[in-house]
């Protein structure tokens, strides 16, 4: 596991940044609360997130949660009585807290989110946000909405529908049930389970082979799959022939050409 006292602080210390070899890694470090997300939290996680973005020798970002028991565990519910207790605050809310999961949604590097513990609620949104979800035995998700009287985002069930299908997706929104690793491993909400003990080191490994490729390929292969998403007339082609374009002229092309021949480990440069 990282070392948590290396790290760069945002929120008074509740979201930690931290970059190795290539990959960036975000914590959310409120374990006292199992990384409840207050506002506080959310900027400062839009902090990192821009401070990740625009450093050029991160390729990849891993989001985590501190403590063990959670990923994170939903909203601050302390902060309902101040910030979200009638509709007019908390448009006022979702609207700060929707500005960090924008930049999310739309981050140009790759992200995995690593989930040991509870994954509910605006920690699910931020789970799913992730390119990639890779969990622990052990863990639980839900979106607790029903039981709370909110409404969830429209942003957060899309995602939750194009993971899951509508049908677990009114299950799980109905209901507010939990679910464990590999129920969720099963409907299709993460993508790799791995014992507690191996979590870390697997997460890092995929992350690290990541950083290794080719970032203009694996933008393109990123910007045409959130274009594949999109309905057939809201789709940007153009960015997609563009993208292509890049990577057929780059030099990380023709160094993968040359390492091939050469029977060697390309070195790419993102150019």
């Amino acid at each position: 596991m990282p070392d948590l006292s290396q790290d760069t602080p945002y929120a008074d210390g509740k979201i930690l940044k931290q970059v190795t070899d290539g990959v960036g890694v975000i914590t959310f470090n409120n374990p006292g609360k199992r990384n409840a997300m207050s506002l506080e939290m959310w900027e400062g996680f839009g902090e990192a997130l821009t401070a990740l973005r625009d450093d050029e020798a991160v390729r990849v970002v891993i989001l985590r949660g501190a403590g063990g028991k959670a990923f994170v565990s939903g909203a601050d519910i302390s902060q309902f009585e101040k910030v979200r207790h009638n509709a007019a605050a908390s448009e006022e809310y979702a609207r700060r807290s929707a500005a960090q999961r924008a930049l999310l949604a739309e981050y140009p590097k790759p992200t995995i989110a690593c989930i040991e513990g509870f994954c509910l609620g605006g920690g699910m949104q931020v789970a799913m946000l992730a390119d990639v979800r890779i969990a622990a035995h052990g863990s639980q998700f839900g979106i607790p909405a029903a039981k709370l009287g909110i409404a969830y985002g429209y942003d957060g069930l899309k995602h939750l529908v194009s993971l899951v299908g509508p049908s677990w997706a009114r299950l799980l929104m109905y209901t507010g049930m939990r679910i464990d690793a590999a129920e969720a491993l099963r409907i299709g909400l993460v993508e790799r389970l791995f014992p507690i003990d191996q979590l870390w080191g697997e997460t890092m490994a995929i992350a690290q082979t990541i950083s290794e490729n080719a970032p203009l390929a694996i933008k393109a292969a990123k910007i045409t799959i959130a274009q594949v998403l999109k309905d057939e007339s809201a789709r940007d082609m153009n960015a997609i022939k563009a993208i292509g374009t890049a990577c057929m002229d780059s030099a990380d092309f023709r160094e993968g050409r040359q390492a091939f021949m050469e029977k060697r480990k390309p070195q790419f440069r993102g150019m």
